[in-house]
């Protein structure tokens, strides 16, 4: 196991690095000669051949590469994409081949994990894992079949990357499905702090000297260096985050200088909207418009109404609003750090919102936990063949964030690997024994929340609490599990779930 020290050297000399690979947990520990699915093995080619295929190839380029960006005149030198942005996503339908031809001109080695995506293992995007590290001045083809429609989003693999500007919506469309909705806005929500207060990697070394852990007590955040004490929310169960970011954005856009979206009163709008944060949840809604929510992580569920919606790191929500007549403030609240993102919605005259507008909360805000799956997208009943307990272990005290009490060991990704085999039934039991809550995600699969909850990819589990869910082992390969929130998930708390040889 690597010290924070070596962690931190690690990255600074390029090495291959997991932003989410871990020491894995489980009731019963894997036998060190059991033999696991390759990525590129013929159970993944078959696999892959086995999805429904338009015939039609959707090709794009990638370039990653150091920027310069404007947010309402404070300047940020960070790294982006050249080809696909918060405003750029890309596109195209459930069934089509899509090839991404992706060049690295950064500085460090990268690679893209098209998150929520039950693609092919190896274009999965985690290096040492399921590919090689893109080198600088390197490139890498992407090409998988685009499994199901929805909305999903990319991001690297590497260390704090996802912390910058890498990042891009993927949509993927049904032409079949019918769009009871005259427009669509694309909303992606993240905070900000690289090329302003710090880079990414200095947050890291920061908070990997440890610090207090307050357990949710209630003081109010106070700032210390590149660090937050005391943010609470009870929507998370005490502790809300634990990074100072000076910027909260909607599509790129800082609340001095928001996005406008433009309708018509009366028309229909569907929000896809997405957490791209590094370490921040937000409460999502748009002032006097309620909220039909219809979609979470890209899979449908029944209709459900509310005021706002909270978002983890990592999870996507669609909603649809009837506009309204004029102009009104659309509001990711920064749980717990008291801070908010704005853009507008007008549809008419009016005085354009500020920031200092806020979201009513008359009502609960909607979570996960309050939906059910529709029933077209719903896991037949069947036995459990298999259970893997993650317990979720740390605090911020040692900064020592792991699963089943192992942090990872980026050498060996699969050392711990938790073994499934193909055509099980795998129950998840994520048991968060810490103060603070965790956004865990699985690679190369959706899961159901147990008791006919939502399909999902990307769940909040409350500190002290657990959650039970439920997929099928239908994806041959080797998957990460993780938090995503990128800080806990770069200290340790990951493991891999492998596909054992039959």
């Amino acid at each position: 196991m690597h010290s924070a020290l070596n962690r931190r050297q690690f990255l600074s000399v390029g090495a291959l690095t997991l932003t989410a690979a871990g020491l894995a947990g489980c009731s019963s520990t894997t036998s060190k000669t059991t033999s696991f699915v390759k990525p590129g093995s013929a159970a993944v080619t078959a696999a892959e051949a086995k999805r429904r295929s338009t015939g039609t190839v959707v090709q794009r380029a990638l370039t990653a590469e150091p920027v310069t960006l404007d947010f309402g005149g404070k300047i940020a030198k960070t790294w982006a994409y050249r080809g696909a942005s918060a405003t750029e996503p890309l596109r195209g339908n459930v069934g089509d081949t899509l090839k991404v031809a992706l060049t690295n001109d950064l500085p460090d080695p990268t690679s893209v994990h098209w998150h929520g995506l039950a693609l092919r293992n190896d274009m999965d995007g985690v290096p040492s894992l399921t590919q090689k590290a893109v080198q600088p001045g390197g490139s890498f083809a992407y090409e998988f079949t685009l499994p199901e429609s929805g909305t999903f989003w990319f991001h690297p693999h590497v260390g704090t990357q996802l912390d910058r500007g890498l990042y891009a919506p993927l949509i993927i469309d049904d032409p079949n499905e019918k769009a009871d909705y005259d427009k669509e806005w694309v909303i992606v929500l993240d905070d900000w702090l690289d090329g302003v207060t710090a880079t990414p990697d200095q947050v890291l070394a920061e908070l990997e000297k440890g610090m207090m852990d307050h357990g949710g007590m209630d003081m109010g955040p106070m700032r210390m260096g590149n660090t937050l004490m005391g943010a609470t929310s009870p929507l998370l169960g005490g502790d809300a985050g634990d990074v100072y970011y000076p910027l909260y954005l909607i599509n790129g856009k800082p609340a001095k200088d928001p996005q406008t979206f433009t309708a018509r009163p009366g028309e229909k709008i569907r929000l896809r909207i997405i957490n791209a944060g590094g370490d921040t949840a937000f409460r999502f809604g748009i002032a006097e418009h309620p909220l039909t929510i219809t979609h979470t992580d890209g899979f449908p569920v029944k209709p459900h109404e509310a005021e706002s919606v909270v978002l983890g790191m990592g999870e996507r929500y669609d909603a649809v609003i009837t506009a309204g007549d004029g102009a009104f403030a659309v509001i990711a609240e920064a749980l717990g750090k008291q801070d908010q993102a704005l853009a507008v919605l007008r549809t008419g005259s009016g005085t354009a919102p500020t920031k200092k507008t806020k979201l009513p909360q008359m009502k609960t805000p909607a979570t996960a936990a309050d939906l059910k799956a529709d029933s077209v997208v719903r896991l037949p009943k069947r036995a459990v063949d298999r259970t893997l307990v993650l317990e979720l272990t740390g605090s911020m005290e040692k900064y020592d964030w792991a699963i089943n009490g192992k942090r990872m060991d980026v050498d060996q990704p699969m050392r711990d690997a938790l073994g499934i085999k193909q055509g099980e039934r795998v129950a998840l039991e994520f048991k968060n024994s810490t103060t603070m809550w965790h956004p865990m995600h699985l690679h190369g699969h959706t899961y159901q929340h147990s008791g006919g909850g939502p399909r999902k990819d990307t769940s909040i589990v409350l500190p002290g609490k657990a959650l039970r869910v439920e997929f099928d082992a239908d994806n041959p390969g080797r998957w990460l599990s993780h938090c995503h929130n990128l800080y806990h998930g770069e200290a340790g708390m990951m493991t891999t779930i492998a596909y054992q040889m039959s």
